[in-house]
């Protein structure tokens, strides 16, 4: 493995190379970036917040995460698809936020779309871990943009009518909220996120059971 795709922190533990300067960064690579997530409104905030991103640098939406969450209350799909066009102003003219009508857009649309799909998968989280990987080798090079598997999930996803949510913005969505382990091999939180992600899993083991990826044998992430 490239030694360069591990970085020595302040504190003398080793980190994937992103995760350990600035300390905003720090903080959300060592408990939040690649730990399981089962909670709706994380998991909804989350595949928003990636379709903002697109174009920048994550550091750019994580340092106005709190003003997001205050402009959309909470990401609360309930709350954010009762927006009005008065609504679509105002966020336009919050300077908290990235301002992007069409992305604004997008949020209340995909709020009605998390809505639908709750409502067939009994939540958000029931249809997301459907599409959990495990039993990949610790990853020893940078990892991929998109996988295999995250271009079937824009895929379905668009044909359940969300937007901005493509095969890139749906990887970082996965490695985020633990749907697959990229942290990499020798990183202080690998084993830690490992687990938090298995314990994730375990509530939908039923559904695990149909997942659609990763086929038996393959490797999505050629690691």
């Amino acid at each position: 493995m490239d030694p360069a795709l591990l970085a020595l922190g302040p504190d003398g533990a080793w980190r994937c190379w992103w995760g350990s300067e600035p300390p905003e960064y720090r903080r959300y690579h060592d408990t939040e970036w690649g730990f399981g997530v089962t909670d709706d409104h994380r998991l909804f905030e989350k595949i928003c917040l990636e379709g903002f991103q697109a174009g920048l640098s994550w550091l750019t939406v994580l340092r106005k995460r709190e003003n997001f969450r205050e402009a959309f209350s909470g990401f609360d799909p309930e709350r954010v698809v009762e927006y009005r066009e008065r609504d679509v102003e105002r966020l336009m003219g919050n300077a908290g936020i990235i301002r992007h009508q069409g992305k604004i857009r997008s949020v209340i649309n995909n709020a009605a779309r998390a809505l639908e799909m709750a409502a067939g998968h009994g939540s958000l989280s029931g249809f997301f871990w459907e599409w959990a990987e495990f039993g990949s080798a610790p990853l020893r090079a940078a990892p991929p943009g998109f996988t295999e598997a995250s271009v079937a999930l824009a895929k379905e996803l668009r044909r359940r009518g969300w937007t901005f949510v493509g095969p890139t913005t749906c990887y970082a969505f996965m490695q985020a909220m633990g749907l697959v382990n990229d942290h990499l091999e020798g990183c202080r939180v690998r084993e830690e996120a490992e687990g938090s992600r298995r314990r994730a899993a375990g509530q939908f083991s039923s559904q695990q059971g149909q997942a659609k990826r990763p086929m038996p044998g393959m490797d999505p992430r050629g690691a």
